[in-house]
C-alpha cells in the first residue's frame, strides 16, 4: 500500500537520481541523453520503474491511443517527467498533473536538467486530490 512516508521516500531516490545525472553531465544537452542516464542509474540502483509508459485517454468511456507516453512512472505512483529547456512553460506543469490524472497516480516530479542545480532550481513536485486520501 502506498502512504505519503513512501511517496516521500520515492521522492527523494528520484531527485537524488536526476542530481547523480547531472553532476556526471551538467546541464545543456537533450532532454533524451538526461533521459537514458537515468534509466541506467535507476537500473544500476535497482529502483522499480517504467520509462515511456503509454497514458491512456478516456473519453466518453472510450479508450483511445493518442500516443502520450510520461517519461517515467517510478514504483507505481510516482509520474517523474523531464525537461531540457531554458525555463519551465506552465504548459509543462499542465502536462505533469494530466498525465497524474490519467494515470490516476498521487504524485508527479517535473525536472528539468537545464539548471545549474537541481536541488534548487530544477525540480517541482505536484500532488493531486488523490494524495489528501492517502494513509501517512
Amino acid at each position: 500500500m502506498i502512504t505519503k512516508s513512501k511517496l516521500k521516500k520515492h521522492t527523494y531516490d528520484v531527485i537524488n537520481v536526476a542530481i547523480e545525472v547531472h553532476k556526471a553531465l551538467g546541464p545543456g544537452l537533450l532532454e533524451s541523453v538526461y533521459h537514458r542516464c537515468m534509466i541506467q542509474e535507476m537500473k544500476l540502483r535497482g529502483y522499480p520503474f517504467k520509462s515511456e509508459l503509454s497514458v491512456p485517454v478516456e473519453y466518453k468511456g472510450l479508450e483511445l491511443n493518442a500516443d502520450l507516453r510520461c517519461d517515467f512512472l517510478f514504483a507505481d505512483c510516482l509520474v517523474v517527467e523531464l525537461k531540457a529547456v531554458d525555463a519551465i512553460a506552465p504548459v509543462f506543469q499542465a502536462q505533469l498533473l494530466t498525465y497524474m490524472k490519467l494515470l490516476k497516480k498521487p504524485k508527479g516530479i517535473l525536472i528539468n536538467f537545464n539548471v545549474n542545480n537541481i536541488f534548487k532550481e530544477g525540480q517541482q513536485t505536484f500532488v493531486n486530490e488523490l494524495f489528501r486520501d492517502l494513509p501517512g
